[in-house]
């Protein structure tokens, strides 16, 4: 992401291939970069724009993970994983670029969607009661309104989210499994999935599960494969000899040690202890 205009080049290029999305850091400010409030990267959001790409920001993108101290368990970075994407939500609402380009779609990969509707109604209120010496302008529209309209929001396994989806918005969500990582609910991501969606009505499952997603992505998958063929049974009887039973990768690396943050950074930095 050295260069605003090889991106936006990159994107043009990857889209006309017939790509509909592609990834970018959640913080480039963090990287040693212009952030998001700067106008250095209006060629890749024009070029995201003009070719109905969406831009996925992925958390921990920028290098950095929320951290609270050296010596917090593993667990307490894990919980506040989608705190970092609440954080690039902020900043770029606030940024010039949802006001700027109206017509970009951003979409916040694997943040959850349970503190959507605080964070909209925070906005909101920000807005309200600090806009006049602040100098934000949202025009005719509230915080609220932009995010609805440019982003989309994905859950693993959110039933907070999904209780609050009229909030959030019935449009703006959309799920997702996460394989391979550690928060995925694979293998029994279907079931977990009707579980957590107990109660919602046929056309809001729909929606949640895959119309959402084909109108953000512009992408028919039933133009490839029979929806026939796209159900829980016949995606599974196609793959019956596949081993899909659960097995731990770690192979004893931790063997009790480690499980801290500092631990973890170290050995991820390649550092001999």
């Amino acid at each position: 992401i050295w260069s605003a205009e090889e991106c936006a080049a990159e994107v043009r290029r990857v889209a006309e291939m017939g790509c509909h999305s592609m990834t970018f850091t959640e913080n480039p400010a963090k990287l040693g970069e212009p952030s998001f409030h700067s106008d250095y990267w209006d060629p890749l959001w024009e070029a995201f724009s003009d070719t109905a790409t969406v831009c996925s920001i992925h958390l921990g993108s920028s290098g950095e993970m929320v951290i609270t101290a050296p010596d917090a368990p593993m667990d307490v970075m894990i919980q506040l994983q989608p705190m970092n994407i609440s954080q690039a939500a902020a900043d770029l609402l606030w940024s010039p670029i949802p006001r700027r380009f109206p017509d970009l779609k951003i979409a916040l990969s694997e943040g959850g969607t349970g503190w959507i509707p605080y964070f909209m109604d925070r906005a909101d209120k920000t807005y309200d009661m600090h806009h006049l010496w602040t100098g934000q302008d949202f025009e005719n529209l509230l915080p609220s309104e932009v995010f609805r309209r440019n982003f989309l929001t994905c859950f693993i396994n959110d039933p907070v989210g999904v209780a609050l989806r009229h909030e959030i918005g019935i449009d703006n969500i959309c799920w997702e499994m996460d394989y391979p990582h550690s928060d995925s609910t694979w293998p029994n991501a279907p079931e977990l999935l009707d579980e957590t969606l107990t109660g919602v009505p046929d056309d809001e499952v729909d929606k949640i599960t895959h119309l959402n997603a084909m109108a953000w992505y512009q992408f028919d998958p039933f133009a490839h494969r029979d929806r026939a063929d796209c159900t829980v049974g016949a995606l599974r009887a196609s793959a019956v000899d596949h081993d899909i039973s659960v097995q731990s990768m770690d192979k004893g690396r931790h063997q009790g040690k480690d499980r801290d943050l500092a631990g973890f950074t170290t050995r991820n930095r390649g550092v001999n202890r």
